[in-house]
């Protein structure tokens, strides 16, 4: 026998808030991930960060008031959270396998230039 998830309609009149957080939420998404990217990568003051960390904390609380609009079970709004907790670490996961890169292919270039000078 299959089992029919039946989900709450969304009412008319929540379609604006809906469309507007959940739109707010790509936006400070971006937002932060560029403002750590760019303050890591010291085109931007390490004071930048603090600001790019607002712009997560404000992320997820309209994450988490755009699960509560669209009416989500338990289960979905714990994966939402914790996959907004594994969002705070990518930004830094992916400066540090870039610097580490650089720092190879970097070792690599000065090799080849010793070898060429020789």
């Amino acid at each position: 026998m299959n089992t029919l998830i039946t989900r709450p309609e969304i009412a008319i009149e929540d379609f604006l808030p809906i469309f507007v957080e959940s739109s707010l939420v790509l936006i400070f998404g971006v937002a932060y991930a560029g403002v750590i990217t760019l303050s890591k990568m010291g085109y931007f003051s390490s004071k930048w960060s603090i600001l790019g960390y607002i712009f997560w904390i404000i992320q997820t609380y309209l994450l988490y008031d755009f699960a509560m609009l669209i009416q989500s079970n338990h289960f979905t709004m714990k994966v939402l959270m914790v996959t907004m907790v594994i969002y705070l670490f990518i930004p830094h996961l992916y400066f540090q396998l870039v610097s580490e890169s650089e720092s190879r292919y970097e070792k690599d270039n000065e090799e080849e230039e010793e070898l060429k000078t020789k």
